[in-house]
């Protein structure tokens, strides 16, 4: 009886063990298709991506070619403007400082002799604005009521 019941138990664990064994083969074929395909799908993306990151470095090459030239300009301007402002710009200054004293000088002989005093308060070298002035006076008024 004891033989018999090793037997059945023995049975049991082979048959078992080939159910788990068959089941391992079908999970190792699956996983091998799976590589198999992927790698046929990833050879051909690494290619375009290859191709995608040479255009790119192409086209940054450009890039970097005009924002040389760009440089160059800038620097070219930037010199060209210089010589000008040094070649015309005292000249200009001058030329123009001379004709304000021209027109100081005609405006004066034109001009009737100055009047007395405009009303408004100096400070400093300037004439306060009437609106000023008159805020200032406003102010003095205020206080002295107090």
């Amino acid at each position: 009886m004891a033989g018999i019941l090793v037997a059945v138990f023995w049975a049991i664990l082979v048959s078992f063990l080939a159910v788990v064994l068959v089941r391992l083969a079908q999970t190792l074929r699956a996983t091998t298709k799976l590589v198999a395909d992927v790698t046929e799908q990833a050879v051909p993306l690494l290619a375009d991506a290859s191709a995608t990151v040479r255009a790119a470095q192409t086209q940054l090459d450009k890039v970097d070619a005009i924002a040389t030239d760009v440089q160059e300009v800038t620097s070219n301007a930037s010199a060209l403007s210089t010589t000008v402002a040094s070649a015309f710009g005292g000249p200009l200054v001058k030329v123009a400082a001379f004709g304000y004293g021209v027109r100081q000088a005609i405006g004066r002989r034109s001009a009737p002799a100055p009047e007395a005093r405009s009303g408004r308060p100096v400070i400093v070298g300037r004439t306060v604005p009437p609106a000023r002035a008159r805020k200032r006076n406003r102010r003095n008024s205020r206080g002295s009521k107090d």
